[in-house]
């Protein structure tokens, strides 16, 4: 998808989800034949002219100015994550690329040696795109027991996060509230998306992901964005039972993160870890296979 059109596709999808009551824009008790503002009122409120705001949602003017985006911002009422995926598109819509597929994603040797450090925590380590290039043992325990401890090595057999939310049986019975996960990987894409629009590994994913899964198509066409930094999720592990944690991700650079599970000190989630930890170092399979491992893939 080119970058005009997911720049006319977010601008058209956000107006649509605001009502006019909630922005104090009259309506008179008149009965409206499409949902939220319209495009002349979201116009007024971002201070543009109407035929220019049209232009720009059809894709016809790519010389927004960053003021003018900030407005639309403003009117649409974006958190800031939101405002900076706008920005995004702008910027991708005036540098549309040939679609390219980038080299396979690789762990630095000093995120091979935190997840080292990060032992007796549950650690994966993600790419731009959701793709798990490693994992520490209580990691693969935790998120995913059921694969190949060695997949990760793989490049070309490497699970992927959004694939495994939508479309793996075993990860959607980890989360209780499955919607909350699949809201969160589906609000990232966008982001990353945004900032890398001639990827196209990314597209083939979204793509794969529409024809295969009604919901991931449902929440990709609610264009909603979401940075994954810190989130608490209840999960329902096979081998240890239910627990909570808490799901930190820490930036690597450019495209790679650390995603870690953390308990509070002295809940049942933090007991439940243990166990899971002792389980893994007496190895107890999670579900099937053989007892997970470290796995650190492609260090440079």
């Amino acid at each position: 998808m080119s970058g005009k059109v997911q720049l006319g596709d977010f601008l058209q999808t956000r107006r649509s989800q605001l009502r006019p009551e909630d922005l104090g824009v009259p309506t008179y008790g008149e009965r409206r034949r499409v949902p939220g503002l319209r495009r002349e009122e979201l116009a007024l409120l971002a201070g543009v002219s109407v035929s220019y705001y049209t232009r720009l949602e059809q894709g016809q003017s790519l010389n927004a100015s960053p003021q003018v985006l900030d407005a639309l911002a403003r009117a649409l009422r974006l958190e800031e994550a939101e405002r900076l995926h706008l920005h995004n598109l702008a910027r991708s819509a005036r540098a549309a690329g040939r679609g390219r597929r980038p080299a396979p994603e690789r762990v630095t040797a000093a995120t091979g040696q935190l997840l080292d450090a990060l032992g007796d925590v549950p650690a994966i380590v993600t790419g731009r795109r959701g793709d798990l290039l490693a994992w520490n043992r209580l990691g693969h325990a935790l998120f995913a027991g059921h694969l190949d401890p060695d997949s990760a090595d793989r490049p070309a057999e490497r699970p992927n996060m959004a694939r495994l939310v939508f479309l793996d049986a075993h990860t959607r019975e980890l989360y209780a509230h499955w919607r909350s996960k699949a809201r969160a990987v589906v609000g990232n894409l966008r982001l990353v998306a945004g900032q890398y629009p001639d990827d196209a590994a990314l597209h083939e994913l979204v793509g794969e992901l529409s024809a295969k899964s009604a919901d991931f198509a449902s929440m990709w066409a609610d264009h909603r964005v979401k940075a994954c930094t810190v989130a608490t999720y209840e999960m329902r592990h096979p081998l240890v039972g239910p627990l909570t944690v808490t799901q930190q991700t820490l930036s690597q650079g450019p495209g790679s993160n650390v995603v870690v599970a953390t308990a509070e000190a002295g809940s049942p989630a933090r007991t439940a870890l243990a166990l899971l930890a002792r389980a893994v170092t007496e190895g107890a399979p999670v579900r099937s296979g053989s007892p997970p491992r470290t796995r650190r893939a492609d260090l440079t």
